[in-house]
């Protein structure tokens, strides 16, 4: 049998304004990037009164031969198609990072795809990089608050926002920056986290528009005062600028599977720090566009029963 990658590239696509057609998307809401990727301008799709039925993948371990969440999902959506009823796919987008690594790339597999793989598996539409740029943009924003005064009283022993590169960099995990003197900062001990771990990651995927994007981003704790006040986002007038920065990657990614099946692939939070799945945008426009929308989630959904009858509140480092 070929490789996942071979029969990715021996596919014929179909024109992304077909497949738009094809989910019942209007032209003037597809924003095509290149001729078979698009990101969906939820302004401009009209409004719906119908609500598709929701089909969850979840809990499956893989095999060896990659047959996990992602192969069934792209599989069922296929098969669903090819019975006649209107389906269309609402997954997450691969991290980059884990791409390189063991892991390898998260687009389904065999023919059971979702294409452009290449693609979708690296640079996408760019909303990784967006969120990797709004969660720096906040943490450079802490460094040069503290630099210039530090008018909030951000005890810089307790500064809780890491920077993050969507990459497996083990050496950055752990660092010490702003050395080299007075004009580069404070010296302390912080490091990077990879960006689908990323606090933005998860307020992008959850979400409901731009407005309550910008509202979630203003709540994030960042630091803590002398007297343990927690500082925000807010408080550093950060929240703005990652809104503008996170405006285009809001905006759901149009792409199809290789038999036409309409997927949207958005968003991809780490499930050991959040939900783990695709945004809550992708799943509430696909429910509007279909009768059935496959989706999968499930990757930490034991632990995460397990630790909330023992988890604690939250408390100031």
């Amino acid at each position: 049998m070929l490789s996942d990658i071979a029969i990715s590239r021996a596919a014929t696509l179909q024109p992304i304004g077909q497949i738009a057609q094809r989910g019942g998307i209007p032209s003037e809401a597809v924003e095509p990037y290149g001729h078979f990727k698009a990101k969906i301008d939820l302004s401009r799709l009209p409004a719906s009164t119908a609500q598709g039925r929701l089909i969850l993948v979840t809990a499956i371990s893989p095999t060896p031969a990659g047959e996990g969440k992602s192969t069934t999902s792209v599989g069922l959506a296929d098969a669903l198609n090819r019975t006649g009823r209107k389906t269309m796919l609402a997954l997450r987008e691969p991290s980059l990072g884990p791409c390189f690594g063991t892991k390898g790339g998260a687009t389904g597999g065999g023919y059971a795809q979702v294409v452009p793989m290449e693609d979708i598996n690296l640079h996408f539409t760019g909303d990784f990089h967006a969120i990797t740029s709004a969660h720096n943009l906040l943490a450079a924003m802490i460094d040069n608050h503290v630099h210039w005064g530090n008018a909030l009283d951000i005890d810089v022993r307790r500064i809780v926002w890491r920077r993050v590169l969507d990459m497996n960099d083990r050496a950055l995990r752990d660092i010490a920056q702003s050395l080299g003197g007075p004009a580069n900062g404070y010296p302390r001990e912080s490091g990077f986290d990879i960006t689908v771990a990323s606090e933005v990651m998860a307020i992008l995927c959850l979400a409901s528009d731009l407005h309550d994007l910008e509202a979630r981003l203003g709540r994030i704790v960042v630091a803590y005062t002398r007297d343990r006040r927690p500082v925000t986002a807010r408080d550093l007038k950060a929240d703005g600028a990652m809104a503008v920065l996170l405006a285009q990657a809001i905006k759901p990614n149009l792409v199809q599977t290789l038999e036409g099946t309409p997927a949207l692939i958005h968003g991809g939070p780490f499930a050991n720090i959040a939900h783990g799945c695709n945004s809550v945008i992708a799943t509430r426009t696909a429910l509007g566009l279909a009768d059935y929308v496959v989706t999968e989630a499930g990757f930490g959904a034991i632990s995460a029963r397990k630790s909330s009858s023992t988890s604690s509140a939250a408390r100031p480092p």
